[in-house]
């Protein structure tokens, strides 16, 4: 089922079966100016983005029916214009690792505060909006990496912890953990300072 209403404001997509989320992740987006579009299961989604158009979206990972992951897999987010968010409330890093492999932009565990969940999104979606090409990809593996692990490697040579990854991006410490060990593994890389030299080494 999709709920809307017709309106020319920035939209989300809010994809979770308890309606009690649904209100409320509507009511603080609808605070915050964007105009909420509700699906209570994944499985409409896609018409829904075909309908109207490709904006941020906070998808359930368990519901019945398409799972989140399921929905996720579904969407080529290779291309999607806009910030994929997986809401869990059963959250673990095997999750997080699968959410991110699929083309998550970040995962965020139950119970939220809503208000943080705003600010995560409008940080992610200006930063969508400002993306520029990858850095320079000049170091052996770096084609293996997708843009997103190459802004998280950028931060991570320079010397930044996960934590001032997360507030540089606007994602969480977990899913900067992902990425990382995402990119160590990608460029055979054994530690932190590994990595660092791989990248540097050239």
């Amino acid at each position: 089922m999709l709920q809307t209403a017709n309106s020319d404001r920035k939209k989300i997509y809010i994809v979770d079966d308890d309606m009690a989320v649904r209100d409320a992740l509507r009511t603080v987006f609808e605070l915050e100016g964007y105009e909420a579009i509700l699906l209570d299961d994944g499985s409409h989604l896609l018409e829904g983005v075909r309908t109207h158009g490709p904006h941020p979206i906070l998808l359930d990972a368990h519901m019945p029916g398409p799972s989140g992951i399921d929905v996720l897999n579904s969407i080529d987010t290779s291309k999607y214009e806009a910030p994929i968010f997986i809401i869990s409330g059963q959250g673990d890093i095997p999750m997080a690792v699968e959410a991110i492999k699929a083309g998550a932009y970040d995962f965020i565990e139950k119970p939220f505060d809503s208000d943080q969940i705003v600010e995560r999104v409008v940080d992610a979606v200006t930063k969508f909006g400002a993306k520029t090409a990858s850095p320079s990809q000049d170091f052996e593996g770096a084609n293996l990496l997708t843009p997103r692990e190459n802004d998280v490697l950028k931060l991570v040579a320079a010397g930044a912890s996960n934590k001032e990854v997360g507030l540089g991006l606007s994602i969480s410490p977990r899913t900067v953990e992902v990425h990382r060990a995402r990119i160590m593994e990608k460029l055979g890389a054994k530690n932190a300072a590994d990595l660092v030299r791989i990248v540097l080494s050239n």
